[in-house]
Order: C-alpha cells, then structure tokens, then sequence
C-alpha cells in the first residue's frame, strides 16, 4: 500500500511539473488517501500486536 501512495505522489509531481489541469490534484487526492489508509492500518497492527502479547 506504501507502494502505491509513492507511485500516486510521483505522479502528481510529474503532473505538477508539466502544469496538467486536474491531474495533479486528483492523484494528490489519492495518494493522501491511501497514505492515511496505510497509517491507520500501521496503528491497527501496533495495538493489536501489544495486545496479543
């Protein structure tokens, strides 16, 4: 899932760079979300970690 927030980000860089419309701010928007989705998943597995032992 990392891997794709870092795809979805380049993506918007290369985007931004080349001054495409839309594009930078929906793969932005995308890659926001699935880094947050990857964070809450890494907390998820913390907490259930401490409490399996």
């Amino acid at each position: 899932m990392l891997y794709w927030a870092a795809v979805f980000l380049v993506v918007s860089i290369v985007a931004a760079i080349f001054g495409f419309g839309l594009i930078p701010s929906a793969s932005a928007g995308v890659a926001q979300t699935v880094f947050f989705i990857f964070i809450s998943l890494f907390v998820l597995t913390l907490i259930l970690s401490a409490f399996r032992k």
